[in-house]
């Protein structure tokens, strides 16, 4: 036995000088240990009695399994002593075999790399009884090749039999199993060739090496097709400028949509985009001017000099409401409806709702199933912005809501699944929404109170990976909001 060990040793002590060189030599790899093993200390025995421990022979395979874990499975032999008190002295061999998980405290590429392990494993005695075992231990490597090193290890034993918990420590050689011989230049020109996202552009020159994008935007995204990619873009749903950093401005007044108060109401930039008034023409804009919808004068805010033009007994000064007769109560408004929100807070001053829906009435759950069905039972010929004629009768049902509810406006959304061109998916959305957009107000829906808007496969409520979930990607919205 100690002849056979010996040239094992020396034998993967010579492979391990010899040349080629792999990206991870150690990744796998066989094992080859001597072992002194100790039965008698932790049965009653002296763990200082050198004399006592028996040698055997351990031939192991390693393989990585992740980051800094390794399964290790060895195959043992040698000779221990009996357990049985009437043949004490009678030695047996014993064959063992052991999964077992070592995490490398230390990376892998340095020097010295110290462990710990853990796991399971059985041994079977020759003229005895077959015992399972729980192996917990310690060890350190010790590189002395790029694909090979020294291996220690210590491990306590635990076994599931009587009188036969053990020690075994072992130091041999672990060598590495490599793929064929491959130069360090050449790994790095395979790295250098890779294209993780698979848009045509190697990672080395994409500078979103994990998210697809064309040539021209060096190989980043560009979700709203604006020609401006989304990490520069502000705006990355919506097609905008590059003067705005790739945000709309909607109302031409040079200030983005993105900073704009009143995005859809030119204004200058000292008002935050929205625009200037003087409702009254009486020199005092809007924002100064305590009555603004009366001509005044600026030494009086802009309010007239007449104290209460509406002979409610409020100064119109104070008055919130100065051309019409309110209540103290309220600071000089009325409650036009009675709905306890007067009107100067109240956004349907002329139908009564309750306060926590600003004075509107509130639409009923019926009314607001219908919208949320509309989003499945409108429908279009397929890949076109026609409606068929099975849509109508949804539609006629949201014609009905807006006119029951005259304070509302409707905003109708279009949204795609994500099969086929980005680009064209954006127009597909915009055209659907439109088409029902154009039918509402064909139907005597004012176009103040609708607007449509495509939003293409931005905004998907389902997984386009299956069927059922791009079904539901496909879909128009009725959202229905306060004036």
């Amino acid at each position: 036995m100690r002849y056979l060990i010996t040239i094992v040793f020396l034998f993967f002590f010579g492979l391990s000088f010899m040349s080629a060189q792999s990206m991870d030599p150690l990744a796998k790899g066989i094992s080859v240990r001597a072992l002194f093993l100790d039965y008698q200390s932790q049965n009653g025995g002296d763990i200082t009695s050198f004399r006592s421990y028996h040698r055997g022979f351990e031939l192991g395979y390693q393989h990585q399994i992740a980051q800094n874990f390794n399964l290790y499975v060895p195959f043992k032999t040698g000779v221990v002593t009996s357990h049985d008190t009437e043949l004490n002295c009678l030695h047996k061999t014993v064959y063992g075999l052991d999964a077992q998980l070592q995490y490398l405290i230390q990376r892998q590429g340095a020097k010295v790399i110290p462990f710990v392990m853990a796991g399971v494993g059985g041994a079977l005695e020759v003229e005895g009884e077959f015992n399972a075992q729980v192996p917990l231990g310690v060890g350190l490597q010790f590189a002395i090749a790029e694909h090979a090193r020294v291996v220690w290890q210590s491990a306590y034993r635990v076994s599931f039999s009587e009188n036969r918990n053990n020690l075994h420590h072992g130091i041999g050689f672990i060598y590495g199993l490599r793929k064929g011989n491959i130069k360090p230049e050449e790994v790095i020109e395979e790295i250098k060739a890779l294209d993780s996202d698979g848009d045509g552009i190697v990672d080395d020159e994409d500078l979103c090496p994990l998210k697809p994008g064309p040539v021209e935007l060096n190989g980043c995204p560009d979700s709203d097709g604006d020609g401006i990619a989304d990490y520069k873009d502000k705006c990355p749903n919506y097609v905008g400028l590059a003067t705005f950093d790739g945000c709309p401005d909607s109302d031409g007044d040079g200030i983005p949509d993105n900073d704009d108060e009143c995005p859809n109401m030119a204004g200058p930039e000292s008002s935050k985009g929205c625009p200037q008034k003087d409702s009254d023409g009486d020199g005092v804009l809007d924002a100064d001017d305590r009555c603004p919808s009366i001509k005044g004068t600026a030494s009086n805010g802009g309010c007239p000099e007449i104290k209460d033009a509406d002979g409610d007994g409020i100064a119109d000064a104070e008055d919130k409401c100065p051309n019409k007769y309110g209540s103290k109560l309220y600071n000089g408004c009325p409650d036009s409806d009675g709905d306890g929100l007067d009107d100067s807070r109240d956004r349907c001053p002329n139908a009564a709702g309750p306060v926590d829906n600003n004075g509107c009435p509130k639409m009923t759950q019926e009314d607001r199933q219908v919208l949320d069905l509309a989003m499945r039972a409108v429908q279009f010929d397929s890949g076109k912005s026609t409606l068929k004629g099975e849509s109508y009768a949804i539609l006629d049902q949201i014609v009905s809501i807006l006119q029951r509810y005259p304070s509302y406006i409707l905003s109708i959304e279009g949204h795609t699944d994500n099969t086929g061109n980005a680009n064209s998916n954006l127009v597909l959305s915009q055209k659907r929404a439109k088409a029902c957009y154009d039918y509402l107000v064909g139907r005597g829906i004012s176009t103040t109170r609708v607007s449509s808007q495509g939003f293409g496969e931005t905004s998907p409520i389902a997984e386009n990976n299956t069927l059922k979930g791009r079904t539901l990607n496909r879909r128009v919205e009725f959202n229905v909001l306060l004036r």
